[in-house]
């Protein structure tokens, strides 16, 4: 048995988690508490975050039809403060109502520049993003969504343009705090391949659901939430940028190291902006 704690001011409450050689999954043994990235880590991670009642806000909008389109102005390609910058310009616009503007509409809103710390900043993909965020609202619009689970939420989003697993999977983590679903950015990937509970031979693109499921079975053999453990390999894996780079550049020559280790330029950024856990992508 690992024995870790978690010192609060008026107490130190002890955790407890299996041997370093036991197995969390197949083939995945727990590792040490204190080695970075190991199972054993992540799990002590959430637990702390628990017992120090440091809980993560996932949803940024008030109605589904805001939760949509933050996701949808967010993501890959996007930093996370611009992302959210352009949904509160449309969100005061009243892009997110019932009567939802055309998609000229939206593209003319989203082509204005707006202010960013001190300075003018314009959103990189203002034509496609209106095209997309259109067909969202009509659909919204048009149909009730299925909200008895977040997979279902899911894949009823992924009929729209523009969104593919990994954004509906946002939207439904989100909206409905959702365990059944796995936001697989680039983030969890080098996380999972650190670990060793998701495929490195795996990509996203053709292997979505493969991935989703190894990471909601590592969730299940940690024995926290699926939303939780997202949350937290996010924010910790975004916070150690030069530690994750040396870890990766130690791999083994893989196509996935080749494809996803941080360039130097990058690891020399630290970004810890809390908000970009909301538009995590």
């Amino acid at each position: 048995m690992q024995r870790a704690c978690v010192m609060l001011e008026s107490m130190t409450i002890n955790v407890e988690l299996p041997p370093a050689e036991a197995e969390v999954v197949p083939g995945v043994p727990w590792g040490a508490v204190e080695a970075f990235p190991t199972p054993a880590y992540w799990a002590y991670q959430v637990m702390a975050r628990r017992i120090e009642a440091r809980s993560i806000q996932y949803k940024l909008g008030k109605t589904l039809r805001e939760e949509v389109g933050a996701c949808l102005l967010g993501g890959h390609g996007i930093p996370a403060s611009i992302g959210l910058l352009a949904y509160h310009h449309l969100k005061a616009k009243g892009a997110f109502e019932a009567e939802a503007p055309e998609e000229q509409t939206l593209f003319q809103w989203l082509s204005e520049p707006m202010h960013h710390e001190g300075r003018l900043v314009r959103y990189r993909f203002a034509s496609q993003k209106a095209r997309y965020l259109a067909a969202a609202m009509r659909k919204l619009a048009q149909e009730p969504s299925p909200e008895q689970s977040g997979r279902a939420l899911r894949d009823w989003l992924t009929a729209i343009p523009g969104i593919g697993y990994k954004t509906a999977s946002w939207v439904a983590r989100n909206w409905l705090d959702a365990d059944d679903v796995a936001i697989l950015d680039i983030h969890i990937l080098r996380a999972g391949v650190l670990a060793g509970f998701l495929d490195q031979e795996l990509t996203v693109e053709r292997n979505y659901l493969a991935l989703e499921a190894q990471f909601l079975q590592f969730s299940q053999g940690l024995g926290v939430r699926a939303s939780e453990l997202d949350a937290v390999i996010w924010l910790d894996m975004m916070a150690s940028p030069l530690t994750v780079g040396a870890t990766l550049n130690a791999l083994p020559e893989s196509k996935f190291k080749a494809k996803h280790a941080p360039s130097r330029a990058r690891s020399q950024r630290r970004d810890t902006d809390t908000h970009q856990l909301a538009l995590l992508g």
